[in-house]
């Protein structure tokens, strides 16, 4: 498996947010095997940094190799398993639990309609609209400003459409471009056409034009199959930024570094809304107002956040598993990451819990089937799954009569919450995702017992269906609701592209990883390992090049689908993305197979408020 390797709130639109819900005793501990600074935030991107080689030389083939089954390892945030307990008064050093007072929620609504009036105010066919919306978005509070949001969008489409020729701004085209395709307009490539010369080259002199630059290259990122114009901007932007780098002042350099590294498109906004802070400046009067909102919003969603924390700690505490399945991860803190990245509105709380607990499980089974099962287990469990009936386990191991007795509970609880909140029971759906992950997890495991390594195709085919996606995104539609019928149900069992996409992503990022997932040495092979072995002479930098042009690729069939999706909701849409967003994060391990970025987000996120 691949998907680790994968009251006073009125002012809050549809957030069921109550301070008086959290007890003033609870304190969360995060326990971290690293120094407490902050380091630059990191940012999802799509072109993945090439590490240490972790991977097996040519006629080793790790398909082949005999190995020790090892018992999972933790990883390097301590007492994962441990998240919430009362410290002591000597560990003033750690987050508590935030409350907020009366005054406080005042002061927030109050912010919250200054920032509307300054929408009304700046117009909705101006630049400073786009600018607007481009920082509330960045700063992960656009779930506020909705319908302001949608009205600029409305203008800034019919103003593009009918004066786009004579707007000579590269700056203002290229934001415009970005933030309407972003959230699905139609908008066509040919809108840079005016910033080419009469070779159909871009035009030289707007090397001096950094903003301008930083906005084409944003654009660039949200390219489609068959955007030549898209892939021209991308590489014409990033050589003249990375070119003009040390002629840049301090804050400017530092900009663009981000910028190019990091864009925004592939990146999450509440990860890095707190560095964007800091580099927020401008001449904009309403920037003052919009920090302080931001501040205060973040602490907010903050302690939504630990609450549900507590939620899922407490569920994963009373399940057992970690008791009963020693061998297997116990990482509640990491799995909750996925569906914090995947669902960002505050308001989605109990569908972030619930996201949780089959996550949970494919992060569980992908251990009994790479680290501790033998092939003989595999094979009844898959086909107990495929069944779906525990009374088929007759021989195996009673660990294993465990985890499917957990894993149908998990089933038939959300699916009675489905059902109760839309009407409309999905057990057979998820069941059959299940049956799906299963079936995959045992054909590489048939693979590694026998010593094939399949063709590389072959191997890709396959493991898009064992990262783990595929379940989850189908939990995430029901467990949202939103336009729930005979025909998205159809569609969404069939592994419709915008699954596929996100899933190859995935599966191809993880074989592109810069160091062994966990210390797990177990029977896991790679995509750049099926390759080299097909393709005779080719070198592991070829191959590795090869797997980063793919991640493009999928990238931009990735963006048709969210460009052209009517079937499925925005939040589901969106989700599909953040899960991409969220893969270079939960995948670059450094060479103690750490992930140093991620923890940083969860102190940042989960544990560092902003002093009001």
């Amino acid at each position: 498996m691949k998907f680790d390797k994968f009251g006073p709130l009125c002012c809050i639109s549809n957030t069921n947010f109550n301070p008086s819900f959290y007890p003033s005793e609870l304190k969360l501990l995060f326990l971290l095997a690293l120094p407490m600074g902050f380091s630059p935030a990191f940012y999802a991107c799509s072109i993945p940094p090439v590490g240490p080689n972790k991977f097996t030389e040519l006629g080793q083939s790790k398909f082949n190799s005999v190995v020790p089954v090892p018992t999972a390892q933790k990883w390097s945030i301590a007492g994962d398993h441990t998240l919430v307990y009362t410290p002591s008064r000597k560990n003033n050093h750690q987050s508590q639990h935030l409350s907020f007072t009366d005054e406080f929620y005042i002061k927030h609504a109050q912010r919250l309609n200054e920032v509307r009036n300054v929408f009304r105010e700046v117009g909705e066919d101006t630049l400073e609209s786009l600018t607007m919306i481009d920082a509330v978005q960045r700063l992960a509070i656009d779930y506020h400003f909705k319908e302001e949001i949608e009205a600029v969008l409305q203008r800034q489409y019919v103003k593009g459409s009918t004066h786009g020729e004579s707007i000579q701004d590269l700056h203002e085209v290229a934001l415009r471009f970005r933030i309407l395709r972003q959230e699905g307009y139609h908008v066509p490539a040919d809108v840079f056409n005016n910033f080419k010369n009469k070779e159909g080259k871009f035009k030289q002199n707007l090397s001096k034009d950094i903003k301008g630059l930083l906005g084409l290259y944003e654009a660039s990122q949200l390219s489609i199959e068959g955007e030549d114009i898209l892939e021209e901007a991308q590489r014409f932007s990033s050589t003249l930024l990375n070119a003009g780098l040390e002629h840049l002042d301090h804050h400017e350099a530092t900009v663009v570094g981000h910028t190019l590294e990091h864009p925004h498109h592939k990146s999450l906004p509440r990860f890095m809304a707190k560095s964007f802070l800091k580099d927020f400046q401008g001449p904009n009067g309403w920037l003052s107002v919009l920090q302080e909102l931001a501040k205060a919003d973040f602490n907010m969603v903050q302690s939504i956040h630990q609450q549900e924390l507590l939620q899922i700690s407490k569920w994963w505490q009373d399940l057992g598993l970690a008791e009963e399945l020693k061998f297997a991860r116990d990482q509640p803190l990491k799995w909750y990451m996925w569906p914090m990245a995947v669902l960002p509105d505050p308001s989605l709380s109990e569908q972030r819990v619930e996201l949780t607990k089959p996550i949970s499980m494919i992060y569980i089974i992908d251990d009994i089937f790479d680290v501790h099962g033998t092939l003989d287990e595999l094979t009844v469990f898959t086909e107990a799954v495929n069944r779906w009936d525990i009374a088929a386990f007759e021989t195996p191991p009673n660990y294993m009569k465990i985890c499917f007795k957990t894993l149908d509970d998990i089933t038939n609880e959300i699916s009675n919450k489905v059902y109760k909140e839309h009407g409309w029971n999905p057990v057979d759906s998820l069941r059959k995702t299940w049956v799906s992950l299963c079936n995959a997890f045992l054909v590489e495991a048939k693979w590694f017992a026998s010593g094939h390594v399949p063709k590389a195709d072959e191997y890709l085919k396959n493991g898009v269906i064992s990262s783990g996606v595929h379940v989850v995104l189908v939990h995430l539609f029901f467990l949202l609701g939103h336009g729930i019928t005979r025909g998205n149900v159809d569609l969404v069992d069939d592994f419709p592209s915008i699954i596929s996409s996100t899933a190859a992503i995935l599966r191809l990022w993880d074989d592109l990883g810069s160091a062994k997932d966990e210390n797990q040495d177990g029977h896991d092979g790679s995509y750049i390992e099926c390759y080299i072995k097909e393709h005779q002479g080719s070198s592991m930098e070829n191959a590795r090049q090869n797997v980063t042009y793919m991640i493009s690729d999928l990238w931009k069939r990735l963006n048709k689908e969210c460009l052209s999706q009517h079937l499925f909701s925005t939040s589901f849409t969106k989700g599909s993305l953040n899960i991409a967003r969220m893969v270079p994060l939960m995948y670059s391990y450094d060479d103690n197979q750490n992930l140093p970025h991620l923890e940083e987000h969860m102190k940042s996120l989960l544990f560092e408020a902003f002093p009001l």
